[in-house]
């Protein structure tokens, strides 16, 4: 994870699809796909509402199951406990 929180740019909004393998509190191996929007507070006006407004076009082709939303790259370190509902 910290070498994709790497490949994040600071001022520009990202679409990332994720197939996190996790093991689940059952025991269970669970390898949920996924999708990160990536929108950084410092992206501009026009960034925002261009990825704001094929967010759900995107999820839909891609046919995810979840979306997480991510401000900073750093939000990453805590993608286990979001997939896991914590």
């Amino acid at each position: 994870m910290q070498e994709l929180a790497g490949e994040l740019p600071d001022h520009s909004p990202r679409y990332v699809l994720l197939s996190y393998p996790l093991t689940l509190p059952s025991g269970r191996l669970s390898v949920p796909y996924v999708m990160l929007y990536y929108l950084p507070v410092t992206c501009n006006a026009e960034s925002r509402m261009l990825y704001a407004g094929a967010k759900e076009l995107m999820r839909n082709t891609a046919e995810v199951g979840k979306i997480i939303e991510m401000s900073e790259a750093e939000d990453l370190e805590a993608i286990e406990a979001k997939l896991l509902g914590e």
